[in-house]
């Protein structure tokens, strides 16, 4: 009986884990079919252009469109239905977070249609449908993420896991194509400024898809042209984290989850003021870095080598201050006894694997540039200020990976049951008990310290009245023999919160002055400060093209790291 009472539950499972390996390969497949589109348009391919990639994208985006559609359709007629929910999912700064970043994404895309109303004549239209297209599927999967990233399907499962599978990974490819539009860009100025330090023998040609013909208002072509780049980070960032929590929802389809209530966590500027400061002042002089980066490289060698010497020495500056709070973060770990949480949380594996993944994008442009130093015939002054950079690179993702892996898989702190039933009893000579506030006031450095009065904690239950007329006299004498073992079992209490309280107070404050540093090392590259591109040595150890394309490919990811580190230790923050 018990064999057949067990085995369509058995049984039953193969369907869902079928339906899970075709989803995936359904995107996998759709999106590399994507992705070599895209390589074949900017490798200007014969009989591929730009039309035939966007309307693939449109296509894409379309059918995403229809399925959030009926999923919301679907979950309005069903709204007294209770639903399961993933608290760990779709927190409420990932949703703020991913808001800014879609906002930012519709002011690009109406520069888009203002471009192209300006060179109507000489674009296809699909340039023209395309940013149309893209600002309503960006509206709809907001509202869909807000209202629904937390949600663990369980009904029409195979049809549902087809459906989220398709939105990750027509955001993954409107992430690539905006990474590639992005990298030809700022390959373009890249080549204009090598000759300006001295790289003459790199044959310099120029991978311009500007439309050929002219504009109708010169001057607003210049600000959509313009400011398409400058926003195109933004965009990016928009696709990869909505790809992250639709990927999350994909997980949780069919999980079974513990019911059981999650403490909110919500960040609070008290007590964080010394990393807010520091990490500010690190942010500020980023700002500044980045601005006279931009004006000097290019404007001539010398200036171009200033630039490049400037931002190392900020850059190795910073890095060395994150590798400092990064191991005094570890250390106090170290001297706590704390347990993880070792539960199943699809979003927190994915922050682990994402931390670890990006990563290597910058170890392996690190690397490369250790390598180029090595092996380099001539060495220029400004590229010696690369090694130190480039090894503390490595240290610093390194010490900081493991801060945060760990941060989010430590189990919150919990007060003792036995101690939370605690009661202060104040002794007065003379008079009689007076109960007094709960161990909590202890505990936040409330108690009353008024004069004469020792406070006394009682293990197990709460001190008994005074007795009147005789027996007074042998309770005072017990209880006088008493109070200083009481007392110094209290203070013994209250050193160890004060010690707890201090830590923790440490260990926030460099969480937010790490995640000010990871906001602001996510500045330079995402604007355009690349050393990697302007400092040259690796272009001529591994040649100009091979070094490119590894810039290129390990870029996008490097950046992505530092804008998921700084989400992760927002996170981290508020859990401290």
């Amino acid at each position: 009986m018990e064999k057949a009472a067990g085995s369509p539950a058995v049984g039953g499972s193969y369907p869902q884990k079928n339906a899970e390996i075709l989803s995936s390969q359904y995107g996998i497949n759709l999106f590399l079919a994507g992705l070599l589109l895209t390589f074949a348009w900017a490798v200007h391919a014969v009989g591929i252009s730009k039309s035939h990639l966007l309307s693939y994208l449109i296509t894409l985006m379309l059918i995403q469109l229809l399925w959030m559609l009926w999923y919301l359709c679907r979950s309005c007629t069903q709204r007294r239905l209770i639903r399961d929910k993933d608290t760990h999912a779709g927190a409420r700064w990932l949703k703020c977070g991913i808001t800014l970043f879609a906002v930012i994404t519709l002011i690009l895309d109406s520069f888009k249609i203002g471009y192209y109303i300006d060179f109507s004549n000489c674009l296809s239209p699909t340039e023209g449908i395309f940013p149309v297209t893209h600002a309503v599927h960006t509206i709809l999967q907001v509202y869909f993420l807000w209202c629904h990233a937390k949600d663990v399907i369980q009904s029409f499962k195979t049809l549902e896991r087809f459906g989220v599978i398709h939105s990750v990974f027509t955001n993954l490819l409107l992430w690539t194509n905006g990474v590639l539009t992005e990298s030809k860009h700022q390959l373009n100025e890249h080549k204009e400024r090598l000759i300006t330090l001295g790289f003459g023998n790199i044959t310099i040609v120029l991978d311009d898809h500007a439309p050929q013909c002219n504009c109708t208002t010169t001057t607003l072509c210049s600000i959509f042209s313009q400011g398409i780049y400058y926003l195109y980070p933004f965009n990016i960032e928009y696709h990869i984290l909505a790809s992250t929590m639709l990927y999350v929802l994909w997980k949780n389809i069919g999980r079974k989850v513990e019911h059981h209530q999650q403490n909110k966590t919500p960040f609070k500027f008290h007590g964080i003021t010394v990393g807010m400061i520091f990490g500010l002042i690190v942010l500020t002089s980023t700002i500044a870095i980045v601005v006279v980066y931009l004006i000097q490289i290019g404007g001539s060698k010398i200036k171009s080598e200033l630039a490049l010497t400037m931002f190392y020495l900020h850059a190795i500056f910073v890095l060395a201050l994150m590798c400092t709070a990064g191991i005094v973060a570890l250390l106090i770990y170290r001297l706590e006894d704390r347990s993880l949480d070792n539960s199943k949380n699809p979003a927190r594996k994915l922050d682990a694997e994402l931390l670890v993944g990006t990563a290597a994008g910058s170890w392996l442009l690190s690397w490369g540039s250790i390598l180029a130093i090595i092996c380099a015939q001539a060495h220029p002054k400004y590229t010696w200020y690369n090694l130190p950079y480039s090894v503390l690179v490595i240290i610093e993702k390194y010490i900081q990976n493991l801060f945060i892996i760990e941060s989010i898989h430590r189990e919150q702190e919990k007060v003792n049951d036995d101690i939370k039933t605690l009661r202060i009893v104040t002794i007065s000579r003379g008079s009689t008990l007076s109960l007094t506030p709960l161990y909590k006031e202890i505990y936040n450095g409330r108690a009353t310290r008024d004069t004469g009065e020792v406070p006394c904690l009682f293990k197990g239950s709460v001190c008994g009245r005074g007795n009147d007329g005789a027996g007074v006299a042998k309770e005072e004498t017990s209880q006088d023999n008493t109070s200083v073992m009481h007392s110094a079992s209290d203070f013994s209490i209250y050193s160890r919160n004060s010690v707890t309280n201090n830590k923790r107070r440490i260990l926030k404050n460099i969480a937010a002055f790490l995640f000010l540093c990871n906001l602001s090392l996510w500045i330079p590259p995402a604007f355009g400060c690349r050393p990697e591109y302007d400092n040259g040595l690796e272009e001529i150890v591994f040649g100009f093209e091979p070094w490119i394309i590894v810039v290129n490919l390990a870029m996008p990811f490097s950046i992505f790291y530092r804008m998921h580190s700084a989400a992760s230790l927002f996170e981290v923050n508020c859990k401290t």
